[in-house]
């Protein structure tokens, strides 16, 4: 048998990536994609949660290697007011190449502020901002085009495949870590928030409370995640497939406090339909009359759009896309139980896989004469940051090192940090979780394994 010529495999894909594809998909996502963002800041600050967040509080949490970024006071507002106006221009497309990095720069920032708030969605927009620097979603129905009076019908097909395949890799990476024995065999944490929620209407006193109910939604769940972006590919299963997306989000979304996560999956996968579905939503707005839904009355039509630097920008992707696929796998580097430990779990598209409660005291000691006292957390924490400490290990350390520091500031001699902690993770007993014996005040941060993590007295089998 004879092996297919890398040439021939590599002018393929070549020429696949670069086929010419209607633009309007590229551009009704940037429009929908700048209104959801703008409702979303709106949003966080109608409720408060700016000031919460990221000014009451007088400590911070951080990300390894991004210390520098903390919250600027009362110039968070500042912040947002710049994201804000920063979404509403990438909608209109007008300056957009300035409008989508000043996006993405503020919604980076504000993430990074405080890991407190890490969730997988802000992970998505950043990540899926950071693509949209390099695609050309303001060459039509755009301000920009208008005001060019330049406006193209075609653009290279990676472009929106590189939407595609983000999209892809968070429904599919989610559906595989479902894959082990806690969320298959035992429905968890499903059979511990699904009885929670016995005010549900209809379903809540009946439905919900069936044991058999949790693990329909269990697996339905990991199903669900790893079908959809095949379902979505394809043309015969796409209606059904965007069916599911819906009913899937609306339910998780009245279920659950994730905020604007559902709707913006749901408005973002609605890249994969075919071309003639966009252009019919963006020919109705046309009719509504603002300038960027318009042609100037001397614009010149063109056909693909070429960006320049072309293979820079598609190089640039690919290796992008490679560190999206190898980084949820990051924690095979590790030993002990994922869930347990959290060495590499974040940045890994494990939405909703575990209910992890903590409770952790910090005991302060003399080196020297063996004084020691216990700190009340609540001195520095807010409920929100105490409760997110208690079982994440690189938050204890962290925290750890902040009261040392700060205790050595106010005279304490030769301190060290101990801590006191137990973790129940998805429905177990409580179990030791930090080596008391450890003081944390002399371990430093880093990407290699916390020996100090007491191990996990139960198997979890599975990615």
């Amino acid at each position: 048998m004879g092996i297919f010529p890398y040439s021939v495999m590599n002018t393929f894909i070549s020429k696949y990536l670069k086929q010419p594809v209607p633009i309007e998909p590229l551009v009704l996502f940037r429009i929908l994609f700048g209104l959801l963002m703008c409702f979303s800041a709106l949003r966080f600050w109608y409720y408060g949660w700016i000031e919460k967040l990221y000014i009451e509080p007088s400590f911070f949490f951080s990300y390894y290697g991004f210390e520098w970024v903390k919250p600027l006071g009362n110039y968070t507002y500042i912040l947002f007011i710049i994201y804000i106006i920063s979404s509403l221009l990438i909608a209109i497309g007008y300056r957009y190449r300035f409008a989508i990095v000043t996006f993405f720069l503020c919604f980076t920032y504000i993430e990074l502020m405080d890991k407190t708030t890490y969730l997988n969605h802000y992970y998505f927009i950043s990540l899926v901002s950071f693509v949209m620097i390099f695609l050309p979603l303001n060459k039509a129905y755009a301000l920009d085009s208008y005001l060019k009076k330049v406006r193209y019908t075609s653009v290279p097909s990676w472009t929106i495949n590189s939407i595609k395949l983000l999209l892809g890799i968070v429904y599919f990476y989610a559906g595989i870590a479902k894959l082990n024995s806690d969320w298959l065999f035992k429905a968890m944490p499903l059979k511990i928030w699904l009885p929670s929620k016995y005010d549900f209407p209809l379903i809540g006193n009946n439905l919900l409370q069936q044991e058999w109910f949790h693990y329909a939604m269990s697996w339905s769940g990991m199903l669900y995640d790893v079908a959809i972006p095949f379902l979505l590919l394809y043309k015969r299963t796409r209606i059904f497939g965007f069916v599911l997306v819906i009913i899937f989000h609306v339910f998780t979304r009245a279920l659950f406090p994730i905020g604007m996560f559902p709707y913006i999956m749901i408005f973002s996968t609605l890249i994969f339909f075919d071309p003639k579905f966009h252009k019919n939503i963006l020919q109705r707005l046309e009719k509504l009359g603002p300038k960027l839904f318009r042609y100037n009355p001397i614009t010149t039509v063109k056909t693909v759009f070429k960006p320049k630097a072309e293979k820079v920008i598609v190089s640039m992707l690919v290796i992008f896309f490679a560190i999206q696929l190898l980084i949820p796998f990051r924690y095979l580097a590790y030993p002990g139980e994922l869930f347990w430990t959290e060495e590499g779990y974040r940045f890994s598209w494990r939405v909703m896989l575990m209910e992890k409660q903590g409770h952790t005291t910090f005991k302060i000691v003399d080196k020297t004469t063996g004084a020691f006292f216990y700190v009340d957390n609540s001195d520095f924490l807010s409920s929100f940051q105490e409760k997110q400490m208690a079982f994440q290990p690189d938050f204890i350390l962290e925290y750890a090192h902040y009261l040392g520091d700060h205790f050595t500031k106010q005279g304490h001699k030769n301190v060290q940090v101990f801590a006191d902690s137990y973790v129940a993770l998805n429905g177990r007993l409580s179990q030791p979780y930090i080596d008391p014996n450890v003081d944390l005040y002399q371990q430093k941060e880093s990407f290699k394994h916390k020996q100090w993590i007491l191990p996990f007295k139960d198997t979890i089998n599975g990615l």
